[in-house]
Parts: C-alpha cells; structure tokens; sequence
C-alpha cells in the first residue's frame, strides 16, 4: 500500500465526537468515511471500499457489535476495530470485532492499532487478532 492512505469506514452517532476523531484521524494519514447512522452504515458499506472500520459502541438502531456482526458477514476480510466508553465488554459483544479499545486508551494505541490492522496481509500469512489487553480485560 504504497504512497496510498489507509481508507477507514467510521461510525459514530455523537457527531461532535465523529467530527472531533475524524480530523484527528485525517491528519495521521487516514482517509475516512465517516457516517452518524449505524443503521444507514450497513447499506453504504455494500457500496464502498474501506480498509478497516472503526465503529462506536453505543449507538441507536444497531450497537456497534451488531454492526461489526453485519460488516464481518458481508466482508470477512475487513478488521473491525470498537470503541467505547467503557474499559471492558463482554466477550459476546466482541466476537466479531478484531481490536477493541475502552476508556482511558491512548490515541497512539487505536492508531497503531489501525494502521498495522488497516495494511493488505503478506502473501501467505493469515492476519491474526489483536488485543488491546490495557484496554479490554476480556
């Protein structure tokens, strides 16, 4: 992926929020698509090409596990990164999510954790999980 910006599929309801992480994002290298309706983020993502998705945990219509759930099942590939207010979920809420990261998490961390998950795989290796384990007990 060479001289080509990691293309990130964000949704979050709280559009100060989204606005906020967006410019932040934006301004490490990301291209973002960013969307406030998790409800309409399922029929875009059919639509559009991303790398890696990074989605609110608590959001109205469809949480952001449930999303995950409907991502993962229409693009097996694409990593899944959940952010959230608290510092740990249950593991059934992150079955289909490859990163997740709680309060108190650095931004350095999700954008470390982005880029490395958000990078085409080695031909032959088989991408693995991360674990933000200081940030999700689970």
């Amino acid at each position: 992926m060479l001289d080509e910006k990691i293309r990130v599929f964000y949704v979050d309801d709280n559009p100060r929020q989204s606005s906020m992480l967006t410019g932040l994002l934006e301004e490490c290298g990301f291209r973002v698509i960013a969307l406030n309706d998790p409800v309409v983020a399922v029929r875009i993502c059919k639509q559009t090409s991303f790398d890696v998705a990074l989605l609110d945990y608590e959001m109205p219509g469809l949480s952001g596990s449930q999303l995950a759930e409907e991502i993962k099942f229409l693009l097996p590939d694409v990593p899944v990164v959940l952010i959230s207010g608290y510092t740990a979920l249950p593991a059934t809420e992150l079955l289909f999510v490859d990163a997740h990261f709680g309060f108190g998490t650095a931004l350095d961390d999700l954008v470390w954790t982005m880029r490395i998950l958000g990078q085409p795989p080695l031909p032959g290796l088989t991408p693995a999980r991360l674990t933000a384990r200081h940030a999700d007990s689970t």
